[in-house]
């Protein structure tokens, strides 16, 4: 069953032209592996994004502070190399160098209704990125026959996730994409809980 996973995994790179992708079972889990993969601290985050992607830092004891940037399509975490797409959909639109995440989320372009990915270009990144995607463990080889020697999350995509996205993104590639603009998102800055 993992093998649609995997199958996905790659149609998703090709079609965004990443060497490699990782599929976790949502944009915001993707943001927090790479964060604690990377080691990020002293980030910034747009003022108006998700509210979960605003509540990382404070799960993940960072420090951080706001970025009033007028983003379009996606956003970089302030002083990282890890890129919010959750709402950009381009044939393409890798771009090299980073940790680039997407969202399947039943808003988006290619709406799953729930499930992430990363796109990388490092081979050793995509492997340490699953690995901590799926328990800490590897795919594939029952947990019981390995000697886990890294620390891991319960973040991975399902199976049938992966399947219903196979099925849906011919339909997507061939359809145009909502543009999304930071003007979208509430100014989480004024809200009571970031005071």
């Amino acid at each position: 069953m993992f093998n649609k996973v995997y199958q996905f995994e790659r149609a998703i790179a090709e079609f965004y032209q990443a060497p490699f992708a990782v599929a976790t079972d949502s944009c915001t889990h993707a943001i927090e592996l790479c964060l604690r993969y990377k080691k990020s601290n002293n980030i910034t985050i747009p003022n108006r994004t998700y509210i979960s992607i605003a509540f990382l830092p404070s799960k993940l004891n960072l420090k951080w502070k706001w970025d009033n940037n007028n983003w379009q399509d996606y956003y970089y975490f302030g002083n990282t190399n890890i890129i919010d797409a959750a709402v950009f959909w381009k044939e393409g639109g890798y771009i090299p160098g980073t940790l680039m995440c997407l969202s399947f989320q039943f808003q988006k372009h290619l709406s799953l209704g729930r499930g992430g990915m990363i796109l990388c270009d490092k081979e050793e990144d995509c492997h340490k990125l699953k690995k901590m995607s799926y328990d800490g463990r590897i795919p594939d080889i029952p947990w019981r026959e390995q000697n886990i020697d890294s620390i891991g999350f319960h973040y991975y995509m399902t199976p049938e996730t992966a399947m219903l996205g196979i099925e849906k993104l011919e339909k997507a590639k061939s359809t145009a994409p909502r543009k999304w603009a930071w003007n979208e998102w509430p100014d989480l800055a004024k809200m009571d809980i970031f005071q």
